[in-house]
């Protein structure tokens, strides 16, 4: 009981990303540029912190640091600037199924064993994710925007393939987040500010504090904790209720709505995502 407590806190932290940062953005608080900056800086405190108290000190090399940061930049910064105009619910399911997608090609240039299920599972994830990004035939949602979550999907599924090799992956989220959080700065200044231009509002940065320390620094930090104690489709499986948790989120706090071919699309990717990690038992 125990362990399923942690894993849905966690779930919920990850889904709570979406809505921190949708809401900062949708209310005009701050810029996306400006709110990605302040994240990154944020969960770098704070897992610079975990890593000295539980650890004892920073490791800051590695193999794999360099790529390790700039896909942690390229998710940072493109899945701020799509929550400019997408939905909670909307960009999550379009961040985790280019994650999976991501993955599976990552497995496929490795050379990884991959079963017909998974082939199937990648086909089904990515027409579903084409119906809800291609102009006009599903959703209506802005495709730049949409691009932009597909790009910081990219990121955070290259972020996770190199991060299989980490022995450490406390140490090693906390030194990427640590180095990043200088680059990220200067990507903030270098990125156009936007219609309104670049400002940050007191609840802007509160919520962007909130989304770098607690839902992404602690929630990867407890991520970490729990995932010795599952199994890997387990682990796979829970993720699938991040998009679901961002929708219902997106839903009582921001007012959305979920039309009946987001709902459909959404059943196509998380389906394919599905097959894609379950295990059929014969």
């Amino acid at each position: 009981m125990r362990l399923f407590f942690l894993t849905a806190l966690t779930m919920t932290a990850f889904a709570a990303n979406s809505v921190l940062n949708r809401m900062a953005l949708a209310g005009g608080s701050i810029d996306a540029a400006s709110f990605g900056s302040i994240r990154l800086i944020a969960g770098a405190v704070m897992l610079g912190a975990l890593s000295l108290a539980l650890r004892g000190g920073l490791r800051l090399g590695g193999a794999g640091r360099v790529m390790g940061v700039l896909a942690l930049l390229v998710y940072m910064y493109g899945f701020s600037a799509a929550y400019t105009a997408l939905d909670a619910g909307l960009g999550a399911l379009i961040l985790f199924g280019v994650v999976q997608i991501t993955m599976f090609a990552g497995g496929l240039l490795a050379g990884e064993a991959t079963p017909p299920r998974r082939w199937i599972g990648a086909a089904l994830a990515f027409a579903g994710l084409a119906w809800l990004l291609w102009p006009g035939a599903g959703p209506q949602i802005s495709v730049p925007h949409g691009l932009s979550m597909a790009l910081a999907g990219v990121g955070w599924g290259l972020y996770s393939l190199t991060g299989r090799r980490e022995p450490d992956a406390l140490q090693a989220t906390a030194a990427n987040f640590i180095l990043a959080a200088p680059l990220g700065v200067l990507v903030g200044l270098a990125l156009p500010a936007g219609a309104g231009g670049t400002h940050a509002g007191a609840e802007g940065i509160a919520l962007a504090v909130l989304a770098g320390a607690v839902t992404s620094g602690l929630g990867y930090a407890l991520w970490y904790r729990v995932l010795p104690g599952l199994d890997s489709a387990v682990a796979a499986v829970a993720q699938l209720t991040v998009p679901v948790i961002a929708v219902a989120g997106g839903m009582i706090f921001l007012g959305e709505s979920l039309g009946l071919q987001t709902l459909l699309a959404s059943a196509l990717v998380l389906g394919g995502v599905a097959i894609s990690v379950l295990r059929l038992r014969g």
